[in-house]
């Protein structure tokens, strides 16, 4: 009998104990599925345990694919890249700009397996781009019955469509083809703004820039803007320092960061001035780089996150509405709010299946409660149809979901096919998606 061991998530707010599986190739994948069916147990893939739900939460056995992390091929003339389902985007974003590719966009931190951040719905921003799941071409599954499937728009489309943002409940991803394109840089410009005027003209900074995100201190009227626009590779002939790199990237953004979260939990009345310093200090730069070292930066700081995506055109009335909420609350919060935009895609459970969206993220140090000040949050969100991040924190069921996704009944459908007797679920999948029919 394998042993149980003890599993948590990088923010540690999810724990569980259960067996471990390690399979080394999709045969080894399809055999253990065929054995938990067997037996009557469930199982469920874990990438590098970011996600903030308990969507990766193991029940029977946990199986892990840190043997099937690595690239497999990529064409010249079409630029596909398979690779195994395992494989963290930062072994992927080098492998590409090895060869002279990359991901059209990315999220903003690139310690996830490509399949983990696929099957959460991980986007980064900009209008014009989707999430990473539309950058799929192909996939590789195990289903419930062990039998191994692929699919793309031409095979098995009812399926693609769905798998792309599969939640862990339609089966094992266990290779992926990815759409890339020659590898480019980015021209960043990132710089303090005050926060009426960036809500004043959040139409236009979202529009003129390729990829454009904010982040505002609660409590005060300022916020820091990354105006990211794509420049070809040769014209990246303004690095950032190795110093500027490390006062911006590291000591500000995390080591100013973590004292906030410190203050958040002994000191909540120091709160307001630090964010007040956090806006000052974050002062302006402009460099440029290959594109993932710009969509990508370190997290060294843990804290729990919610996040949100509400129709592009609410999410103005929204942060004020934030604003006001937060300062009725009495609540000190010192982590940002961080805000971005995506283009709609046609992915059955992607928050931005069929709309153009805003995306509203709110973080808390995971030693603090957060249910009070993510709750505030949710109810604003509420007002507005807005679709929780499928990975990070939130409260929603299965009937409040099913009336805001158009789709929701074809993936619920979908995943009682092809798993009648719930092998991949666990109570999180129950509770956003309706448990299995017995």
């Amino acid at each position: 009998m394998t042993a149980r061991t003890t599993w948590a998530n990088w923010a540690g707010n999810q724990r569980a104990e259960a067996a471990l599986l390690r399979p080394r190739d999709t045969d080894e994948v399809a055999s253990a599925v065929k054995a938990a069916a067997a037996s009557g147990t469930r199982v469920k893939v874990i990438g590098s345990g970011h996600s903030f739900t308990g969507i990766g939460v193991p029940v029977d056995a946990q199986l892990r694919l840190d043997h099937l992390a690595e690239p497999v091929s990529l064409d010249p003339e079409t630029g596909l890249a398979t690779v195994q389902a395992g494989l963290p985007l930062h072994r992927l974003n080098r492998w590409l700009e090895a060869n002279g590719r990359a991901m059209t966009n990315l999220g903003d931190i690139e310690v996830q397996t490509i399949s983990g951040a696929t099957s959460t719905g991980t986007h980064g921003t900009g209008a014009s781009y989707g999430g990473i799941a539309t950058q799929i071409h192909a996939m590789e599954l195990v289903l419930a019955d062990g039998s191994v499937v692929t699919c793309s728009e031409s095979e098995r489309p009812e399926l693609f469509a769905a798998a792309r943002v599969g939640l862990g409940a339609l089966g094992i991803v266990t290779q992926l083809t990815l759409k890339t394109v020659p590898a480019f840089a980015l021209r960043a410009e990132e710089k303090p703004m005050p926060m009426p005027e960036v809500l004043a003209r959040f139409d236009e900074l979202t529009s003129v820039n390729d990829h454009f995100e904010l982040y505002w201190f609660p409590h005060t009227q300022g916020a820091l803007t990354k105006h990211n626009n794509r420049i070809p590779l040769e014209a990246a002939d303004q690095p950032l320092s190795r110093f500027r790199g490390w006062l911006d990237d590291e000591f500000l953004s995390n080591t100013v960061f973590g004292l906030a979260q410190s203050l958040e939990l002994r000191a909540p009345r120091l709160v307001r001035p630090v964010n007040r310093f956090s806006t000052k200090a974050l002062s302006a730069r402009v460099y440029t780089a290959t594109s993932y070292r710009v969509f990508t930066s370190p997290r060294s700081v843990r804290f729990c996150e919610m996040e949100y995506a509400v129709p592009r055109e609410t999410v103005v009335d929204v942060l004020r509405e934030l604003d006001r909420a937060i300062e009725a609350s009495g609540m000190r919060i010192g982590f940002p709010v961080e805000v971005r935009v995506a283009a709609p895609d046609d992915i059955t459970l992607s928050t931005a299946s069929g709309r153009e969206s805003a995306y509203v993220a709110v973080h808390l140090d995971p030693r603090l409660d957060h249910e009070p000040y993510f709750r505030l949050v949710e109810r604003i969100m509420d007002g507005v149809q807005g679709r929780p991040h499928w990975g990070k924190l939130h409260y929603l069921d299965a009937p409040v979901l099913r009336s805001r996704y158009p789709r929701f009944d074809e993936f619920v459908a979908l995943r009682d096919a092809l798993d009648p007797e719930g092998r991949f679920s666990n109570a999180y999948l129950d509770r956003v998606l309706g448990p299995v029919p017995a």
